[in-house]
């Protein structure tokens, strides 16, 4: 069995030992200038949690191993915090990097006969780029959201991180396929020093963003269903669900004002400028997020709510 880091490790000893760990400390917020402190130590001062920390650093160092023996010591918060981080690095600093690097490679080449190829492998990347941010503002946006409820105590009827774990692919495939692409067909000309050092940045990306997608497999998709398993154990899902407005919409809060203060569906889409089709689709969503299905029931949610004042609601 791997002898795994641990709190009373040098932490200069781990950055040594595993230079990945560089780019993980930055997505915690550890700075350099460890000195001799232990990991416990620079964590503490950085404000971070410290297995969480371990858990990541010896899940990147020995993989699953180390997933199944801190599967039960990290926290939630602080793996959501870290797994932000990592996205803002990747969309705002190394993929933006890699492509600056890679436009130089390409206009640096002398031959006319690579412009197309140059062209083209440039579009592949930005289009790339765009899948990228596109998969992780969607875990920003829905997963880490999501996340944030179930840290409230909110438990969202409509959703599970099983749903996630199952949909969940690697972003770095096509990474793979850009860098045969480079390395099988395209001469670089006068600019091959160049070439061959984004290349060089590009396998370490690759290797990052799959190391990334295992830890949100790994470490982040255990750590939240023991946590969905808690509330769960404490109130019922739909009982949670129906304490908490998250889930119905500002529209549907409207349409729910003015269901209790007695307008009709005709009168409902006047005043919302919206058609009364728009308003049957509201009542049926209100109904099935909220499991209320009577007017009686709708004034008694809004009124508890601040939806509605109790001098407003029309006495059915």
């Amino acid at each position: 069995m791997a002898v795994f880091y641990t709190e009373t490790s040098k932490m200069s000893d781990l950055i040594c030992d595993e230079p990945a760990l560089l780019q993980m400390m930055c997505r915690f917020g550890i700075p350099l200038g460890v000195g001799e402190k232990s990991v416990a130590e620079v964590c503490g001062k950085a404000g971070v949690h410290t297995e969480t920390f371990l858990a990541a650093a010896n899940f990147t160092k020995y993989g699953s191993d180390a997933a199944d023996y801190f599967a039960d010591k990290v926290s939630v918060e602080a793996l959501v915090s870290y797994l932000k981080q990592a996205h803002n690095y990747f969309l705002d600093f190394q993929l933006p990097a890699i492509r600056r690097k890679l436009l130089e490679a390409i206009v640096c080449s002398n031959k006319n006969d690579v412009n197309e190829v140059s062209y083209l492998i440039l579009k592949f990347y930005d289009e790339y780029m765009g899948e990228v941010r596109r998969h992780m503002q969607h875990e920003n946006r829905n997963i880490f959201t999501y996340v944030d409820d179930l840290l409230k105590g909110v438990r969202r009827a409509d959703f599970e991180i099983a749903r996630f774990a199952r949909s969940h692919v690697g972003i770095d495939k096509k990474l793979q396929e850009l860098k045969n692409i480079i390395i099988k067909y395209y001469t670089p000309g006068d600019s091959a020093d160049l070439l061959n050092t984004v290349l060089f940045d590009i396998f370490i990306c690759e290797d990052d963003l799959r190391r990334h997608c295992e830890v949100e497999d790994k470490l982040f998709v255990p750590a939240v269903m023991r946590l969905e398993a808690s509330i769960d154990s404490v109130t019922p899902v739909a009982e949670n669900e129906a304490k908490s407005t998250d889930n119905v919409s500002d529209r549907e809060k409207e349409v729910i004002s003015c269901i209790v203060r007695g307008l009709t569906n005709k009168e409902i889409a006047d005043k919302l400028n919206i058609s009364i089709n728009t308003v049957l689709t509201h009542r049926k969503n209100i109904s099935r997020k909220l499991n209320i299905h009577s007017v009686s029931g709708l004034t008694i949610y809004a009124i508890v709510n601040s939806i509605v004042d109790i001098a407003q609601v029309k006495v059915q």
